[in-house]
């Protein structure tokens, strides 16, 4: 299909799921976990593929954790967010606002579906699932592209979900659409009339590319860089388990903590004491010179550079310098 028929498609299929009861959406969302759950070895067979030719590449860890689905309980807690959106309540037809403008003429403000979502992202393969889910429980049509490292685990799942709803459900199929090309979004990003909203998840490059080359509206985002204030009336147990936990639970989530803003007034043996914590659980702090005085020198202590405080990671290094007060600007 081209990639007019593609937005077309989604389109014409948008136009018949809007009118689906929510009941019927919800079924169609307890078919596709089901398929999922069924077909979980084969997923996972695909995941694994991904996984060696990502390695192969030499592509970075923090992209290599975000594209393992084989960690314990990521599968099931993918399977558990499509069941958790079905048993939402129906999120169309709500009225948010209701005034009297003048006699016998009432304005009302109602929740009703976008329409056409082109949705573009990067290694996380469980966004298919998803994205599919709050699609179809909000009326929307979706058409997703995701990042070739993810080639495999997309082709597989992207087959069972489409097999499912046009099985086995009252959602059209091509309500959901998977592509794999990049010249197809390109000229997806072309197709205005069909689509409604581009939704790019990925890097900040991603999404300036996406916000550069559409008329379409485009939902994006900047970096997650995320930062901890320790003020000097800190407990050392609380902000050393919260520090570390931040930083190593899940360094590739862009709600990992990148950069950790500690007050001035600290004794200086406490500031080294919370970044030893850091240090011991293989941490790489990157330090302004007054706190490097701190530390013994080592492999898991580096200066800041320019843009160290501009920077996501999405690794084991975090960012780190003395403030005055509580601040935004740093």
């Amino acid at each position: 299909m081209s990639s007019e028929a593609i937005a077309k498609a989604a389109n014409s299929a948008f136009s018949e799921l809007k009118t689906l009861s929510n009941e019927q959406r919800s079924t169609a969302l307890q078919k596709i976990y089901d398929a999922l759950l069924k077909n979980k070895e084969s997923v996972l067979e695909s995941n694994k593929l991904d996984m060696e030719n990502a390695q192969k590449n030499n592509l970075s860890s923090s992209l290599i954790k975000r594209l393992d689905l084989s960690n314990p309980g990521k599968y099931d807690s993918m399977l558990q967010g499509i069941l958790d959106v079905a048993n939402l309540p129906d999120p169309m037809g709500k009225i948010t606002l209701a005034k009297k403008l003048d006699d016998g003429l009432n304005l009302y403000r109602v929740t009703a579906p976008i329409g056409v979502l082109l949705i573009i992202f990067e290694s996380r393969p469980e966004v298919i699932a998803n994205i599919t889910a709050l699609a179809i429980k909000s009326g929307n049509s979706a058409i997703l592209k995701g990042g070739k490292e993810s080639y495999q685990t997309f082709k597989v799942m992207s087959d069972i979900v489409n097999k499912t709803l046009a099985a086995e459900t009252d959602v059209p199929g091509e309500a959901i659409q998977l592509i794999q090309s990049r010249e197809d979004v390109a000229d997806l990003l072309n197709q205005d009339k069909y689509i409604d909203l581009v939704i790019p998840r990925g890097s900040n490059e991603l999404v300036r590319n996406i916000k550069s080359n559409t008329k379409i509206p485009v939902l994006g985002h900047a970096d997650g860089i995320c930062s901890i204030y320790v003020d000097e009336s800190f407990d050392m147990t609380k902000a050393k388990r919260i520090v570390v936990d931040s930083k190593t639970n899940y360094p590739a989530g862009c709600n990992a903590v990148e950069q950790l803003l500690i007050n001035s007034h600290i004794p200086k043996d406490q500031i080294a004491e919370l970044l030893n914590i850091l240090i011991a659980a293989k941490v790489t702090v990157h330090v302004t010179p007054e706190i490097k005085e701190l530390l013994e020198p080592g492999e898991y202590v580096k200066d800041v550079e320019e843009d160290s405080f501009d920077k996501e990671y999405l690794s084991f290094d975090i960012s780190v310098k003395l403030v005055d007060d509580i601040r935004i600007r740093h």
